[in-house]
């Protein structure tokens, strides 16, 4: 069943309803936050000022599955595709046309990166290498494939089955210590490029990924017209975020 979301409560426009077309809504808010990834569709015009933050400040994994609709102005919806959002769509579309781009929002998301960056570290799965400033770390296939996995959920320990099953493609835990010398070894290599730390053990004998933290957010207005348009801009390699505030002119 093709299934998405509606940012906010009260009625869909006809013109966004994709149940006229035979998916389903998900009541549940957000993207992608109960397991599950479905396409978020959203309205940008209007959103509170609080509303705007939960979606600008979710992960780029989150961010992709949004689609922004009846976004009338041309740079801010290249704005919105360089902040990461899955697509920004003009106003008036068909709601034929509405699906056949949430198809290819949701190809898009499915699909592998060809490169993933966590703090210094940049994964480059054509070339199966980890770089930090540019400097390849001369991983092994599978010590690649390791951090590889591990970078799939930052910050979430994966049990040493599971880390079998995904980089061994073993079914069963075998007798020897294969695992924690591939993780040795990765933490070496870490080590000698400046990463130290990143990998942490678990008492069940498997592993995690530090996660990153996150900049903080600029400090902000205490008061803001109702009327302000307010912006949002990455900055720091897509991480950082910065919100300002279109000028008020009086009449």
């Amino acid at each position: 069943m093709r299934q998405f979301r509606w940012h906010l409560a009260g009625p869909i426009p006809p013109g966004s309803d994709l149940r006229r077309l035979g998916w389903q809504l998900r009541e549940a808010p957000g993207a992608g936050g109960d397991g599950e990834a479905h396409p978020l569709l959203v309205r940008p015009e209007g959103l509170a000022f609080s509303e705007w933050l939960k979606l600008a400040g979710a992960t780029p994994d989150v961010r992709k599955w949004m689609l922004m609709l009846d976004v009338s102005d041309g740079h801010e919806r290249a704005r919105l595709l360089r902040l990461g959002f899955g697509d920004a769509l003009a106003p008036g579309l068909s709601l034929e046309e509405l699906e056949q781009r949430l198809q290819r929002l949701i190809e898009q998301a499915q699909a592998l990166p060809r490169t993933r960056c966590h703090g210094p570290l940049r994964l480059d799965l054509l070339a199966r290498e980890a770089f930090v400033a540019g400097r390849a770390l001369g991983l092994h296939p599978r010590e690649f494939a390791l951090l590889w996995r591990l970078a799939d959920d930052p910050g979430e320990p994966v049990g040493p089955g599971e880390l079998l099953g995904d980089v061994w493609r073993l079914a069963f835990r075998p007798e020897t210590n294969s695992l924690a010398v591939h993780v040795s070894r990765l933490r070496a290599k870490l080590r000698l490029s400046g990463v130290d730390g990143l990998i942490e053990t678990m008492p069940d004998g498997g592993y995690r990924l530090l996660a990153m933290p996150a900049p903080a957010l600029p400090l902000l207005p205490t008061k803001l017209p109702l009327d302000a348009h307010l912006r949002l801009r990455e900055e720091d390699g897509g991480q950082g975020l910065e919100v300002r505030q279109e000028d008020n002119h009086a009449a």
